[in-house]
């Protein structure tokens, strides 16, 4: 199909500048421009002809974007062999990248066409393998996903979910009673060890190699807010996937795998799995209540309904643990206050 044309969408306009200043040699066949996928960012992706392969074009506009932090990240991840995207080229003050194509299916997209089980093992094999390595490599000048930035990011599940999602505004004595909850979390996943962290090392992110110039299974894509935090992070993002539900029998195999696999490349993880299984869990509730707030931010700010869709899943993730652990049974008296208010206005989920 043919790009947007300038007067639908002015960075295209600037993108097909810089595209035919690249070097000739590339061969870009620039009418073959085509929508390759977005995120939730500013950020978007096109897949265009070369030669005879494809090449992925990143769309990162200034000021809402910043490519540094990919090409960065990048680099540190093909340090330690992960299967991450060759920079071909690069405009980072326009906010324009060249990449290499890792393909066009992501796992969430093949789990969604549906496989036998063998083969979804082997590919979560696979992407421990890669978590591992990933964990492996050079954090030093990230930035720190520390105590202070964890509990901002809670923030978001009282803002965004609770009041402006549920229209719920919690009493004062309950929300002390929240922040207790919150700071014992905050406290206990701060402490855990300091290895780069992805961010979102799930399903949408980790790309099927169906073709030898794929590269190594799992491709990994969306590393640029990569951190230095704490090390079952990823791993919570993998096997609690938000857009995936996984149940507790699998979630706890992935685990023990990836957990033996750190033992054997040396990686700081707990010597007693049941420690592990806690800070993992621990780990999970916390990204998940940030995710719930994120994703009623995405749908009322920014009219991304879509990820509505995964809200039951995502508290129910949430319940998962909340329901296990004493500490946090305030926690679990707030959702079931706004899980009945749901229900009274009539949420599907």
């Amino acid at each position: 199909m043919n790009p947007p044309t300038h007067a639908t969408d002015p960075r295209m306009s600037l993108l097909l500048k810089w595209l035919a200043t690249l070097d000739p040699a590339i061969s870009l066949k620039i009418n073959s421009l085509a929508p390759a996928s977005s995120d939730a960012s500013f950020r978007r992706y096109f897949r265009i002809e070369a030669h005879s392969s494809t090449l992925i074009v990143m769309d990162a506009p200034p000021p809402q974007e910043n490519c540094q932090p990919f090409v960065d990240v990048a680099a540190r991840l093909a340090a330690v062999n992960l299967n991450v995207p060759q920079i071909l080229a690069q405009d980072l003050q326009q906010g324009f990248l060249l990449l290499s194509d890792l393909g066009p299916t992501t796992y969430y997209a093949k789990i969604q066409q549906g496989l036998p089980d063998a083969e979804l093992q082997a590919l979560y094999r696979d992407a421990l393998g890669a978590l591992v390595t990933l964990q492996t490599a050079n954090h030093a000048g990230l930035p720190i996903y520390d105590a202070k930035r964890l509990k901002i990011e809670l923030g978001l599940f009282v803002e965004w979910y609770v009041t402006v999602h549920c229209k719920v505004t919690l009493e004062a004595a309950v929300l002390q009673q929240l922040e207790q909850v919150f700071d014992l979390l905050v406290e206990h996943n701060a402490a855990q060890p300091i290895v780069l962290v992805h961010r979102d090392f799930h399903s949408p992110n980790l790309m099927l190699s169906e073709r030898p110039e794929h590269g190594a299974n799992p491709g990994v894509l969306d590393f640029q807010d990569a951190v230095a935090g704490p090390i079952t992070y990823d791993l919570a993002s993998l096997v609690v996937d938000a857009r995936t539900t996984w149940e507790e029998p699998q979630q706890i195999d992935w685990a023990i795998r990836y957990w033996e696999l750190a033992r054997k490349q040396g990686l700081p993880v707990p010597a007693d799995f049941a420690e592990f299984h806690r800070d993992y869990e621990w780990m999970g509730l916390q990204r998940n209540l940030r995710i719930l707030g994120v994703f009623a931010r995405l749908n009322h700010r920014d009219g991304k309904a879509a990820y509505l869709a995964h809200m039951p899943r995502v508290n129910q993730y949430v319940r998962q643990v909340a329901a296990r652990y004493i500490a946090f049974k305030p926690l679990l008296r707030v959702l079931d206050q706004l899980d009945q208010i749901q229900t009274k206005v009539g949420y599907t989920f």
